[in-house]
């Protein structure tokens, strides 16, 4: 019942024949996951590897606190502390199942290590991020790896040389036992984003990042636009550094946004393809320099007025912070509760070890297979007017990982073969039932019992943007619209 990459479009990158994602990602996460499996049900496996991520970015964050603290005072590495544990964008993200979360924990990591006086060590972890995460943060890793590399060029030079190739030549040796071919998954990448190949500019949103950014980061994302109008009042012995650690956000932001393709699904709340996380909190932590007691303009008037400022701002940004969050989880954790109703639903008819979950315009919100239980057979798809390629059942017949079948492709084209034709076959249903003034893309419900479970759903499209990104009180639940998000089970034929 494995079901591969559930982003449409990308459904190609575990294809042999394209070969744009390696598999050791995967497996670094058996290190977890395999014990996990011989003491837990599935659904404990899938809550495994994300506490197992999210002590990756405690160590990878408490390294750059650390570094903060001892460089900037313990003022300021508090506030790091605060914004890192709090923001909605990193409190998401920070446990997020995607190669790209390396490249956050790298950065945060290298980003420490750099401020700790350590650049050979930096230039190295950099190195796992760019290779063994998301090849394109080599754009964000360059500040870091370049500044390192002038200070201590010798051994920056030879640890980061010695763990690319040792990084390079790894996923080569675990992709041939999967592919049965070799190839390079990062080479491959790269290749098909920059010479093309496909349809690797769908989803464009204009001023993508600009928007998210405010949503998942609110003032802080302002601020860390504004530093650089504000770095001349910073003391110059600390210009050099901070100028490294925070110009990774422009050059990240300019080259990105002038891609078509953004690198996030429509209902996603990783933000910013993750490494865009540490680059603004890095920004933001540096702002907040302004009002340190040993500067050397600690008397002019714009010091007094950021002291005075300065516990209201960082209020207001938690508050917002904590605003965002609980709106997207109260909002939006349905399509995440409802499958778990499944495990407590125990009448799924007299052969439900044969049972078909199926999943209509709800797709692409679909959990993972963690939360189905054994006796649901399979999971498939119905047609609801998708004309998008959608994820296949993991099929070891034609050769497993190493085959190459025709109904993927690079074009994001859907296939016939991914729907199930006959929907009568289907037990249960998941379906988001919402009040459109047109019609909907949805199913016929009158072949479906009472829904066993309908939770409410926040309706993004006809929901006032300011009252559904941020939690206010009141306003919140009266100004919103809220759909059900339904799992139905197949009216039983008479005898």
């Amino acid at each position: 019942m494995l079901l591969v990459d559930l982003l449409p479009g990308s459904l190609h990158m575990r294809n042999s024949h394209f070969a744009l994602r390696s598999y050791l990602y995967i497996i670094f996460h058996e290190v977890v996951d395999q014990p996990a499996s011989w003491l837990f049900a599935y659904e404990k496996v899938f809550y495994a590897a994300r506490l197992f991520l999210g002590l990756l970015s405690v160590i990878s964050d408490a390294t750059l606190v650390i570094a903060v603290s001892r460089m900037y005072g313990k003022h300021l590495a508090f506030y790091a502390l605060a914004m890192l544990c709090l923001a909605s964008g990193c409190f998401f993200a920070s446990t997020s199942f995607m190669p790209s979360l390396f490249s956050m924990y790298s950065m945060s990591l290298s980003s420490g290590l750099f401020l700790l006086d350590k650049p050979a060590q930096a230039v190295a972890v950099a190195a796992v991020g760019v290779i063994l995460g998301w090849p394109f943060s080599i754009l964000a890793f360059l500040p870091v790896t370049l500044f390192s590399l002038s200070k201590q060029f010798k051994q920056a030079f030879l640890y980061g040389t010695v763990t690319s190739i040792a990084l390079l030549a790894l996923p080569i040796l675990v992709d041939y036992y999967y592919y049965q071919r070799w190839t390079s998954s990062v080479f491959n990448l790269l290749m098909y984003n920059v010479l093309g190949g496909g349809e690797n500019h769908l989803y464009g949103t204009p001023l993508f990042y600009l928007r998210n950014g405010f949503n998942n980061f609110n003032f802080c994302f302002i601020f860390a636009l504004l530093f650089l109008a504000i770095l001349p009042i910073v003391r110059k012995k600390y210009a050099p550094d901070l100028l490294i650690v925070v110009s990774p956000l422009y050059i990240w932001l300019t080259l990105m946004s002038l891609q078509l393709h953004k690198e996030e699904s429509a209902d996603s709340i990783i933000q910013c393809s993750l490494l865009f996380v540490l680059l603004l909190q890095q920004s933001s932590r540096a702002y907040l320099i302004l009002s340190e007691t040993n500067s050397p303009y600690d008397k002019s008037t714009i010091v007094v007025i950021a002291k005075v400022l300065r516990p209201g701002a960082l209020c207001l940004i938690l508050c917002a912070s904590h605003a965002r969050t609980f709106s997207l989880i109260n909002g939006y954790a349905a399509s995440f509760k409802v499958y778990k109703i499944l495990d407590h639903y125990d009448d799924a008819g007299t052969d439900s070890s044969g049972s078909v979950l199926c999943v209509g315009s709800e797709w692409h919100r679909f959990p993972s297979s963690f939360f189905v239980p054994d006796y649901v057979g399979e999971v498939r798809w119905i047609n609801d007017g998708f004309q998008g390629l959608l994820p296949f059942p993991f099929n070891a017949t034609p050769g497993g990982t190493s085959a190459a079948p025709p109904y993927f492709n690079n074009k994001n084209k859907a296939s016939y073969e991914q729907y199930l034709e006959d929907l009568q076959a289907c037990s249960f249903l998941v379906e988001l039932q919402l009040d459109r003034p047109y019609h909907h893309r949805g199913n016929d419900l009158s072949t479906w019992a009472p829904a066993v479970a309908a939770l409410p759903y926040l309706d993004r499209e006809l929901s006032p943007a300011k009252y559904r990104s941020f939690f206010i009180p009141y306003l919140w639940e009266h100004k919103n619209v809220f759909g059900l998000y339904k799992l139905l089970k197949r009216i039983s034929k008479p005898k």
